[in-house]
């Protein structure tokens, strides 16, 4: 293993501290160690997520190119928007 220095600020380093003292964390190599392996989960999932909006918006400027891109009716994509809302808040509750 290799050993780092690293400078927190006073609020990190005191919630690293407490963590520890909650016993959920040995050491603060720890709770650095769970925190890096969290960020590199969340990394490789905002790049899916990147992905993705990338390839529907090439999806629809093909779809502009060729065409078969209807009118735009923001007024009307608002009103379908609040209908699903609805739709699964009356399902939820």
């Amino acid at each position: 293993m290799e050993r780092l220095s690293i400078t927190l600020t006073g609020d990190m380093a005191k919630r690293i501290k407490d963590v520890i003292a909650s016993g959920r964390y040995a050491s603060a190599s720890e709770v650095i160690r769970d925190a890096l392996r969290e960020w590199e989960i969340a990394q490789a999932r905002r790049e899916q997520e990147l992905l993705a909006l990338r390839k529907d918006i090439a999806e629809g400027l093909a779809d502009i190119e060729a065409g078969r891109a209807g009118e735009f009716d923001p007024k009307d994509i608002i009103r379908k928007g609040e209908e699903l809302l609805a739709a699964q808040n009356s399902r939820s509750g």
